[in-house]
Order: structure tokens, then C-alpha cells, then sequence
């Protein structure tokens, strides 16, 4: 699932590069009055406005909302990696208890 909302995440963020690029800024309409030629467009000549900007919303949203389910993703497994549950419980065996201690001598010597 992680995954596909990433490759999801990096085709929306490509489409929202594209779309921003294709895009005019506002300055764009001064020069095409100066015969600039630029004026017409596949989606008339208020209609393409329109329609990118709708379009680079709706992009945006998606690409908010993958971009938070990446979070909840990322959350979820650095939670597990860190919780105590993830430690295996292996059986403990006590240390071997010395039997005689440095400072008194060994009987015999």
C-alpha cells in the first residue's frame, strides 16, 4: 500500500510541475497584446485559465493528502521499529557465580 501511494505521490507531483509550467502568469496578456501571437489556445481564450487552475487545485489536494498518508505511513513503522514489542523476549540465563573471591586465598597454598 506504502508503495502505491508513492508512486502515486511522485506522478501527481510530475502532472502538478507540468501543469504549473504550462500555465501564463498574469504578465502574459500585456505582451500578447504587443504581437506577441500567444493569445490563442486549445481552451479559447478565458477557458484555459479556468480550467488549469481548477485542474492545479485538484492536483494539489491529492498531493496534500498523499503526502499525509506518506506521514501516517512513516509514523506507523518508526513507532514499531522503537516500541518495546518488537524486542524478542529470549530466556535469560544467569551468570556463572564465582566461587571464590580475589582477596581471600584459596585454602591449600
Amino acid at each position: 500500500m506504502q508503495t502505491f501511494v508513492l508512486v502515486v505521490h511522485i506522478i501527481l507531483a510530475v502532472m502538478m510541475i507540468v501543469l504549473i509550467l504550462v500555465q501564463h502568469g498574469k504578465g502574459a496578456d500585456a505582451g500578447a497584446s504587443f504581437g506577441g501571437g500567444g493569445a490563442a489556445t486549445v481552451f479559447g481564450a478565458s477557458g484555459s485559465g479556468n480550467f488549469l487552475t481548477r485542474l492545479t487545485a485538484v492536483l494539489t489536494a491529492l498531493f496534500f493528502v498523499t503526502s499525509l498518508t506518506l506521514a501516517v505511513f512513516a509514523k506507523k513503522q518508526t513507532t514499531n521499529a522503537y516500541s518495546l514489542n518488537a524486542i524478542s523476549s529470549a530466556p535469560t540465563v544467569p551468570a556463572k557465580v564465582n566461587e571464590t573471591s580475589p582477596i581471600v586465598p584459596k585454602s591449600g597454598e
